[in-house]
């Protein structure tokens, strides 16, 4: 497996066969790794839905409508659809749930060392809530990182992917009471095989010079 490799080949995929589907197995193989994603604090502020049949799309595909349009064929088309949400805000029960899940993983060592990291979870939390004042802004990136990390397992299986920002927020909000779940919506995810239509599949990768990125200290 070359990283390098995978990295100059994947790209942003245009137009999915839709005859075409991802083992079950594959496909919760990349859940896994989706649900292995690191965070800060290990805070996991997200869910995500998974739409592997027709009607399930098509739910999403309700937020491809007006100027999002053009992205509605990716949706229903795919092999599957991921949306991926990031919760509204860190709830003590989230907080809680984390601390419990810990302990049963084996984590601690004693109540001190349990103790001693829901401190200092709560005191991240309580810093990017009270003083950055930033906290959906700082939940809703780790969620980016696990779409880069599922982005990346699935140029390894040799799935093609497509993250879509485009959509309409309040309809999939709507559809899916999303406000009542305390989870905003962050971006979806289109997985499946390329169709031969797909113009992005023949275009040379593009990306800034070196120069224009790094600056070495």
């Amino acid at each position: 497996m070359d990283l390098l490799n995978i990295s100059k080949t994947r790209y942003t995929t245009k137009a999915y066969d839709p005859s075409k589907k991802i083992p079950q197995e594959q496909f919760e193989h990349l859940l896994e790794i989706l649900r292995l994603t690191p965070s800060s604090i290990n805070i996991q502020p997200w869910h995500f839905f998974i739409a592997e049949n027709q009607v399930a799309k098509e739910r999403i595909a309700k937020a491809l409508v007006g100027k999002y349009a053009y992205n509605a064929p990716k949706v229903l088309d795919s092999s599957h659809t991921i949306l991926f949400c990031t919760k509204a805000d860190i709830t003590e029960e989230h907080l809680e749930n984390l601390l419990a899940q810990d302990d049963v993983s084996g984590r601690f060592k004693d109540a001190t060392a349990k103790q001693g990291q829901k401190d200092s979870r709560t005191g991240y939390v309580d810093y990017y809530r009270n003083e950055k004042g930033d906290i959906q802004r700082w939940a809703e990136n780790q969620t980016f990182i696990a779409l880069g990390q599922i982005l990346l397992a699935a140029g390894i299986e040799h799935i093609d992917a497509t993250p879509i920002g485009g959509f309409d927020e309040d309809l999939l909000t709507e559809e899916l009471q999303l406000t009542k779940k305390g989870l905003i919506p962050s971006v979806l995810l289109t997985l499946g095989y390329r169709s031969e239509t797909d113009f992005n599949a023949k275009l040379p990768k593009s990306r800034l010079k070196k120069e224009d990125v790094f600056t070495k200290l």
